[in-house]
């Protein structure tokens, strides 16, 4: 890499980090409009760092000066009060109610039985806590207890969080050196700014299942099978959303992967089980508060219907959907012989979340690791995209930008694949035989 890149590269991640100042300010504010076209402007940079990294490499001290400023995009903001979502307050009340010896999933926030556990920082802050119980499973509690006994704050919990970025980095690190590619392609990760602003800003819990994802994925590339089942059930017990990995993780007949997964999510859940039914927590509810069950959450259903003369139920569209990632799934399964398919996996979760199109923009951040292996466009531009998810508008029209964009992508790179990098290039990615 020429020295200019080298310059351009570093004074592309020093906009980066300048520019945190003014989306703090901006979110304080309640600016949404504005600070959403912040984070627009720093994707952009994002993007020019990226586009260095990948074309012509970096010298060691340009990676050491990306992750300087990862670093400090995170410190800027890690202290900060949390202002685009309060789900970090949950966290904590989730944790407080454990350590008190009470299942989370037995009462809502705002039940009598709790009022001896209530304060005036943390309580106040919790969203649905008139009817809702906690909807986070038995990985992201343990979580919350473990965190919550060291400090029962916010930003003890955003620290955290920051704590499992630094683990997923290292994990990445550690894989593409095995894998005898570029390391600095971590910067792919650790420059985006929607996990700084998601994870350091708003403390999601999404960043730990991020991590032992990326373990999961360092356990299979060194050929752990027990261990990659422990690993990968950890990852579902904070969020479902990896579970879409497993066929690219699994290897044929191999009873060891599936038997330790089951044997993780057995454990996890047995001390929550008194509770019976209720153990699913707000799930039930969430799913029909957020129109997953009308179908008005789904932007491919949403398009169907605005394209087809004739309704199409919601239960055909799940049906559908299922069949399409059984097919993606056995598809994997069957073709694959031996070591993680990294370009399948990626294949796999964009396929699931163009399928399920979540409307945060958190939900989409798992995708980044695996861009690191795999350095997909449309993977890239979807995390990048989702920012617009913020925005107070009709989803049809923020789905079309996002979803729908990233899926013209994802056909153009299937149709031409000299035109944009392709998940075929099975020999580039150096997986683990």
């Amino acid at each position: 890499m020429t020295d200019a890149r080298a310059g351009i590269g570093i004074g592309l991640a020093a906009l980066l980090v300048l520019t945190m100042g003014a989306g703090l300010a901006l979110q304080s504010s309640g600016a949404g409009t504005g600070f959403v076209a912040l984070v627009c402007l720093q994707a952009v940079l994002y993007g020019g760092v990226v586009a260095i990294v990948l074309r012509h490499g970096v010298a060691r001290r340009v990676l050491v000066a990306g992750l300087a400023a990862a670093a400090l995009m995170r410190a800027i903001v890690v202290l900060a009060p949390p202002v685009m979502s309060d789900d970090v307050y949950r966290y904590v009340w989730d944790g407080r109610v454990q350590s008190a010896g009470i299942n989370p999933y037995r009462y809502m926030p705002g039940d009598p039985a709790l009022d001896s556990l209530r304060d005036p920082t943390i309580y106040p802050n919790i969203n649905r806590k008139d009817y809702a119980p906690t909807i986070y499973p038995p990985g992201a509690q343990a979580i919350f207890l473990a965190i919550t006994r060291l400090s029962e704050s916010v930003v003890a919990m955003k620290l955290a969080m920051v704590g499992f970025e630094v683990a997923a980095v290292l994990l990445l690190f550690a894989m593409l050196r095995r894998a005898g590619l570029p390391e600095a392609r971590v910067l792919i990760y650790a420059l985006h700014p929607l996990p700084v602003w998601e994870f350091a800003g708003s403390g999601h819990v999404d960043a730990a299942m991020i991590a032992l994802m990326t373990l999961a994925l360092w356990l299979h590339q060194r050929g752990g099978r027990w261990s990659t089942g422990v690993a990968l059930a950890a990852t579902c017990l904070i969020k479902p959303f990896p579970l879409a990995l497993a066929p690219a993780l699994w290897r044929r007949w191999d009873w060891r992967l599936p038997a330790a997964f089951a044997l993780t999510v057995a454990v996890f859940y047995a001390p929550y089980l008194g509770v019976g039914p209720r153990v699913l927590g707000f799930l039930p509810t969430y799913l029909q508060e957020e129109g997953l069950q009308s179908g008005t959450a789904f932007y491919p259903l949403w398009l169907l219907r605005a394209l087809l003369p004739i309704g199409v139920p919601t239960g055909v569209y799940v049906a559908a959907v299922v069949i399409v990632l059984a097919a993606l799934a056995a598809g994997v399964v069957l073709r694959r012989d031996s070591g993680p398919s990294w370009p399948a996996a990626l294949m796999l979760a964009s396929a699931l979340l163009f399928l399920i199109s979540p409307h945060f923009p958190w939900y989409v951040i798992w995708l980044l690791p695996l861009a690191c292996l795999v350095p997909w466009l449309p993977a890239l531009y979807l995390v990048s995209a989702s920012v617009l998810l913020y925005l107070p508008v009709e989803f049809a029209l923020v789905g079309s930008i996002t979803y729908g964009v990233a899926a013209i992508l994802a056909l153009i790179a299937w149709w031409r694949p000299s035109f944009l990098p392709s998940l075929e290039k099975r020999d580039a990615i150096g997986c683990a035989r």
